[in-house]
């Protein structure tokens, strides 16, 4: 979410009210508001400039006192959540960056499953690992995915055939046009895709908490080939699966402690069968895989930089596409948001000019 900011805050918690008066100066906040903050540090891309103001909003009453600022200030609003999906602009950002940090997990069991409750600031693999550790199935098949759950409801994260949208029971959000905080159930929330209701109406909601829907029964998500070859022969425990998801994600993707990276830079494209059908003619070997939010179906865009395009391991400036898949753009230490841009540009118009499709970024770009 990067918008104008939102006005008050009526709800049921806490003194919202009272924090998120349209009098609130400078003078009298009570939250620590910083100014010309690095932003390269919290991000996966380790890139961007420096933000006007930051904050670090660890309840509602915060978030509200911080909106309330903005408004005060008339600056835009960024929304930060583990900035694994965002990559900053070198000249920073010049509105207020908010960093969502509501914390607490609870866990509900009834019986046939749970449910996990958690602040959207709460880290999503370890949300991951404590369903495992509780051996509730649903989301082993996410393990290792960096970022906050706030981020995840979001962009609607998957990966190994499946997606947070199974899972997603409800999440409560503040809502800027009503000026209140309400829950949306996982049909309101509009998931395709790597697509949400929050991406759509950028700048509307704040997410506060999500709540997942666990089972106990053995559940079991083999679809991804790689995994289905792995345990072709066993019944994998819930250990296993995260294990082989983990050992394959670090086989893909680069180790982040050495270079930045927001993972998949790029959407695969999805496409109406009829499209889908000429590309499959023209490359035969070309898989496709069938989506359960839509009757369309996703093109494996990594393999058709590989196979069509040979375009793995190509650079401008301080960045590439990582040797081990194609979708991924890294960069390196201290790199330049420019150089990412003008990869990704270079990208798509070689996709547009080759098969004639238009692709877009999954990676948020943030500029002002």
């Amino acid at each position: 979410m990067c918008a104008s900011s939102g006005e008050r805050l009526h709800s049921h918690h806490d003194n919202v009210l009272e924090l998120a008066s349209a009098s609130h100066s400078v003078h009298k906040q009570t939250m620590d508001i910083q100014e010309h903050l690095p932003l390269a540090p919290l991000t996966t891309f380790g890139i961007g400039g420096l933000a006007r103001f930051f904050a670090r909003a660890r309840t509602v009453a915060e978030i509200a006192e911080a909106l309330a600022f903005a408004k005060e200030k008339n600056l835009s609003v960024c929304i930060l959540g583990g900035g694994s999906n965002t990559l900053f602009d070198d000249a920073g950002f010049q509105g207020l960056v908010i960093k969502i940090e509501v914390g607490g997990i609870t866990l509900e069991r009834d019986g046939d499953g749970a449910l996990l409750v958690a602040g959207a600031g709460e880290s999503w693999d370890a949300i991951v690992a404590r369903a495992v550790g509780e051996n509730l199935w649903g989301v082993e098949n996410l393990s290792a995915i960096p970022g906050t759950i706030g981020g995840a409801v979001v962009q609607n994260i998957g990966a190994y055939g499946a997606a947070l949208s199974q899972t997603l029971a409800w999440a409560e959000v503040y809502d800027t046009q009503k000026k209140e905080i309400t829950k949306l159930s996982g049909g309101e929330c509009a998931f395709g895709y790597r697509d949400s209701i929050f991406k759509r109406h950028d700048g509307r909601y704040v997410i506060l908490r999500a709540a997942l829907r666990l089972l106990t029964a053995l559940a079991p998500d083999l679809s991804y080939r790689d995994l289905a070859e792995k345990f072709k022969d066993t019944s994998p425990s819930l250990v296993d699966i995260r294990e082989a998801v983990i050992a394959i994600r670090k086989n893909k993707f680069p180790d982040m402690a050495l270079e930045g990276t927001a993972g998949s830079f790029f959407k695969n494209p999805v496409l109406p069968k009829a499209q889908t059908d000429i590309l499959a003619s023209k490359y035969p070997g070309m898989p496709l895989f069938s989506l359960p939010e839509s009757s369309d179906t996703k093109v494996p865009l990594g393999w058709i930089l590989d196979h069509a395009l040979n375009v793995r391991g190509m650079r401008i400036g301080s960045a590439r596409l990582f040797e081990k898949q194609a979708l991924v753009i890294v960069t390196e230490k201290n790199g330049s948001s420019k150089d990412v841009a003008a990869l990704a540009k270079e990208i798509q118009n070689r996709v547009r000019d080759a098969i004639g499709i238009a692709i877009e970024p999954e990676v948020r770009v943030v500029a002002q």
